[in-house]
């Protein structure tokens, strides 16, 4: 894992390269379980559409005390990030509707641009986040033709003073004008981005636990504190069958 420093002061390398590497983490398995009854949202709300940051500064869709705790460390630049948000997100959220299971989406920051978008998905409504994540990986071929298209004003960026720097590196990859399109302004954007307290925290709390948990790859989930050694939707599901979740 790269540190704080790497990521915040870097030189470009082969930017495609970036989205193919991924494999996954260690095997901790989870206890068959019985099926777990659905717990009803508080009135007026759903699961589905309730979202809150935890202590880990990942962002929870579902219920917070869902007994069933999936978590995601993710980069925006992988490619089996990518994957995973395109086939498992929809059907997952089937199983967040019950109550039984939540999803926590948290930052496993490999580069710049990943630590970009990292700040530019959560600039806005917490509520958004996964949203704006989701989008980014459909969009991630685009974002890196952008990048190499851009090759010089991406490698000036690294020069540029810190405030700056990631406003240009998402200028060189067009998010300036993607995120702009699904309603986070430009100038929110610039502001986010040159807000240097925030963009270390995110790399900073991804470094950190990233050595507190043995994560060296993207996407590692964990299911109830258990390391998985699978990335697939389809292997997923069988575990969260198998730990007792139902579909709504």
């Amino acid at each position: 894992m790269k540190s704080t420093r790497t990521l915040l002061k870097f030189s470009l390398a082969a930017p495609l390269a970036l989205a193919l590497a991924a494999c996954g983490g260690e095997e901790g398995d989870t206890e068959n379980g019985e099926l777990i009854a659905a717990i009803p949202a508080p009135d007026g709300t759903n699961w589905g559409e309730t979202v809150t940051v935890s202590e880990d500064d990942g962002y929870v869709l579902g219920n917070p005390d869902a007994p069933l705790k999936l978590v995601e460390y993710a980069s925006h630049t992988c490619g089996a990030c990518a994957q995973f948000s395109a086939t498992g997100k929809d059907p997952l959220k089937e199983y967040i509707a019950t109550g039984v299971v939540s999803f926590e989406q948290r930052n496993l920051v490999r580069d710049p641009i990943d630590l970009t978008i990292a700040t530019l998905v959560r600039c806005g409504a917490k509520e958004n986040m996964q949203v704006l994540s989701d989008q980014a990986w459909q969009n991630l071929e685009q974002t890196f033709a952008a990048v190499n298209q851009n090759g010089a004003a991406y490698q000036a960026a690294g020069e540029a003073p810190t405030e700056q720097r990631f406003i240009q590196i998402a200028q060189a990859a067009g998010l300036i004008d993607f995120f702009a399109a699904r309603g986070l302004s430009a100038d929110q954007q610039r502001a986010c981005l040159a807000d240097t307290a925030k963009v270390e925290a995110i790399a900073t709390n991804s470094s950190t636990q990233a050595d507190e948990l043995g994560i060296t790859s993207t996407p590692t989930f964990i299911l109830n504190g258990n390391k998985l050694d699978i990335r697939s939707w389809s292997d997923i599901e069988a575990r969260l069958q198998r730990a007792g979740a139902r579909q709504e």
